[in-house]
């Protein structure tokens, strides 16, 4: 995966946007396969159901605490074990492990996103919208540019099928509530699609993106070089 361009706003890259959307859809079809409603895990989690839903999400904006809960709730934690453990960490030097020529098992993960073209779109305009929101929050100058864009939309068409989504982003861009357009859902989708912020990301910007998405679709491969164990 290429290195962020220097300017770029520090975020989530996309593979690491891709890894907590993969997490949150293994927890929700774990939930699913058990046969266990969300009120069941949310109580059980000590948690509203919308917080559930973000970390079924994959939302990043959960804390770690609240997807370390549900995974314990869903018998989740043994994983969470090998994450946390250092079994696959270097062998400590003067140690008999450390002395050891024999390879530890190498580990390699293979992350990509679904090739269909929902998906991919769905996880660009995420990515795009992070980055954008990211200005925005920044500089003023350039929230108030997206507004006047909305106005000019709505001056020039208001009769659009999209008007109800611009006035909407009126609303977001006068409240800074711009959750309301980076979840999964589809309300979410159908905001980032009608969104004036995508007029305010710099070329280079959307470009970097867009190469982090195209070389997730391909596959980033993930892992640690073979260490040493014990004989």
């Amino acid at each position: 995966m290429s290195a962020p361009l220097p300017n770029n706003p520090p975020g989530l890259s996309v593979l690491d946007m891709q890894l907590l959307h993969q997490l949150g859809d293994r927890i929700k079809r774990t939930r699913k396969a058990r046969g266990l409603g969300t009120v069941a895990v949310a109580q059980q989690a000590g948690m509203s159901r919308t917080t559930l839903y973000a970390v079924e999400s994959g939302d990043p904006n959960a804390s770690m605490g609240s997807y370390l809960r549900v995974m314990a709730c869903l018998g989740l934690s043994g994983e969470l074990a090998m994450v946390a453990s250092d079994v696959m960490q270097p062998a400590q030097a003067g140690t008999a492990a450390g002395r050891s020529h024999r390879p530890r098992p190498t580990v390699q993960v293979t992350v990509s996103t679904d090739r269909s073209r929902h998906q991919v779109q769905d996880l660009q305009s995420l990515a795009l919208h992070a980055a954008a929101v990211r200005l925005v929050k920044e500089d003023g100058a350039l929230r108030d540019k997206a507004s006047q864009v909305v106005q000019k939309w709505l001056h020039d068409d208001p009769t659009s099928r999209s008007a109800p989504l611009w006035q909407e982003w009126q609303a977001i861009l006068k409240t800074g509530a711009f959750r309301k357009a980076a979840g999964r859902s589809v309300r979410a989708q159908q905001l980032r699609q009608a969104s004036p912020l995508a007029t305010i990301l710099p070329a280079e910007m959307r470009l970097s993106i867009l190469n982090e998405v195209s070389q997730l679709k391909a596959g980033v491969v993930l892992g640690a070089p073979a260490m040493a164990v014990e004989s």
